[in-house]
């Protein structure tokens, strides 16, 4: 072996040396720069102060773990008040997607997402196309929120998209609408996304659309009020009778507020709109979206029997021909039948689920 040789290698270690006490050096200096910042203590820190061989003698016990809310001691319910609704709340909300007519998309965030930064992109997510979408999420503490709150984070969210309703089932288009703003949602917050094949979608809503055209039933009668009358003096003499705002139309509402059938003005304009007269009225009686009652057409009609009679107004079917004598317990009978053919279809007379899907 040459001198030469010998030389290199002999240039080569001390390199290596020069470049391994170079990295100790580095390394050493690191260590001593983080211990001036983060003292040594003797309990482990994952453990807690509890975990160092117990609570010492007289000892102060530790303060009680608070839950993080919003508005601090303001937020306690006055003295003969019910608490106020806290979104902090440990309680998850009992509104949730509704299997039997909803189809969900899944966004999953990589890090927890302020409810404040969320809650710009809400107006978007309220529909697509003729179907109307809701929103869920699940908090950083992995609670379920029918809606968004500016004062939490979220891990997730859930957009659940109407299968059908009366402008038919969900279409292909509607569907690659909602995944669309669900991307929208994953681009700007650094989220994946996941949901149900389309295919599969589409014939889950052809499905249920099938089902609720072969149940969607309406009744209507209709009021001749002759000589155009006042639209304030009708509204008045509806209101008396028993009817509530409910839209541009009236309602005549159930026990439980929801209503058993709507009076409307022929043009579809509201009560209060214009200063024209008032000829003709409608009262229908939506059955899937009425609560299940044994006199469902004959109460419409005792109603709209006291209207013509205030309104000196004459009250026909939706033919425009006289009331037969018995014709209202013939349909009530009927309409037994379809009551309890939603039943049966999981589509109950004047729940949530039928007034989603029939509307």
């Amino acid at each position: 072996m040459s001198d030469l040789q010998i030389g290199l290698i002999a240039l080569g270690v001390l390199l290596i040396l020069l470049v391994l006490g170079f990295n100790w050096w580095q390394d050493r200096r690191v260590r001593r720069k983080m211990q001036s910042h983060f003292p040594t203590s003797e309990q482990d820190p994952l453990l807690g102060a509890g975990a160092a061989g117990g609570a010492a003698a007289g000892a102060t016990p530790a303060a009680p773990r608070r839950e993080p809310g919003m508005g601090g001691d303001s937020a306690r319910a006055q003295p003969g008040q019910p608490a106020p609704v806290d979104p902090g709340s440990d309680a998850d909300d009992a509104e949730e997607p509704d299997p039997a007519c909803e189809v969900v998309i899944e966004i999953n965030f990589a890090e927890a997402v302020r409810g404040a930064d969320l809650l710009p992109y809400m107006q978007s997510l309220r529909a697509v196309g003729r179907k109307p979408m809701r929103v869920f999420a699940e908090t950083d503490q992995r609670r379920h929120r029918a809606r968004v709150h500016a004062g939490e984070s979220y891990a997730s969210m859930q957009l659940a998209v109407l299968l059908a309703n009366r402008s038919g089932p969900l279409t292909a288009i509607e569907w690659s609408q909602a995944w669309a703003r669900a991307q929208d949602m994953a681009e700007r917050f650094d989220a994946t996304i996941e949901g149900p094949d389309q295919q599969a979608v589409l014939e889950q809503g052809a499905r249920l659309d099938d089902t609720c055209a072969a149940l969607d039933t309406q009744v209507g009668l209709t009021l001749l009020l002759g000589s155009a009358q006042p639209a304030a003096e009708v509204l008045a003499v509806a209101r008396d009778t028993g009817f509530v705002a409910d839209g541009n139309r009236l309602a005549w509402p159930a026990e439980n507020g929801v209503a058993r059938f709507t009076l409307a003005r022929a043009d579809g304009a509201a009560f209060d709109a214009g200063m024209g007269g008032i000829e003709r009225l409608y009262l229908l009686l939506d059955v899937p979206c009425s609560p299940a009652d044994t006199r469902a057409f004959g109460r419409m009609v005792d109603v709209g029997r006291d209207l013509a009679q205030r309104l000196r107004a004459e009250l026909v079917d939706d033919q425009g021909k006289p009331l037969a004598d018995g014709s209202d317990i013939v349909i009530d009978e009927r309409l037994q039948v379809l009551f309890g053919q939603l039943e049966q279809a999981g589509l109950p007379a004047g729940s949530e689920r039928a007034q989603r899907v029939f509307s």
